[in-house]
């Protein structure tokens, strides 16, 4: 299958964080910006947790206990970038074949010393097969990586 321009989704912004603190936040707080109303479970979502190694996973833990483990980790280059799996296909439920799934690369780029720009790209949308419009234009949205990143870059105004 040939990936053609829209089947990718880029985001981009700077935040005001040397690139190692840039990178921490990202992977260590991802639980701390990442929508609980982004739910696949039927228990709403009590914690999500990044596990920071190749082979890894994102897990959404239910208040219930159960567990949605719905990205792998593919690369992790502590402060450069990480790169996971989207096992999320277009009828919003996870995928059982890895080959289906789209990936997800984040850049962190230092501009100086307190300040990093932070590249998103959501690619190979079209592995998810008919229908991976939807992933594009859901995750292209403003309450998908739009909403993620005003999130994560919220956490610095705070003060992370």
């Amino acid at each position: 299958m040939t990936q053609t321009a829209t089947a990718a989704v880029r985001k981009r912004l700077v935040v005001p964080a040397s690139q190692q603190r840039a990178f921490e936040v990202f992977t260590a707080g991802f639980g701390d910006f990442k929508p609980r109303e982004h739910n696949l479970m039927s228990s709403p979502i009590a914690r999500t947790v990044f596990e920071p190694r190749v082979g890894g996973h994102i897990v959404d833990v239910a208040q219930d206990g159960s567990e949605c483990r719905w990205a792998r980790i593919l690369a992790y280059e502590p402060h450069d970038r990480v790169v996971f799996s989207w096992d999320i296909g277009p009828d919003w439920q996870l995928v059982p074949d890895p080959e289906n799934a789209s990936e997800v690369e984040i850049r962190f780029i230092p501009e100086s010393p307190e300040r990093t720009r932070v590249e998103l790209e959501h690619r190979h949308l079209d592995r998810h097969g008919p229908g991976w419009e939807a992933v594009r234009d859901g995750i292209a949205d403003d309450a998908g990586w739009p909403l993620y990143l005003d999130r994560y870059a919220a956490l610095f105004d705070e003060g992370r």
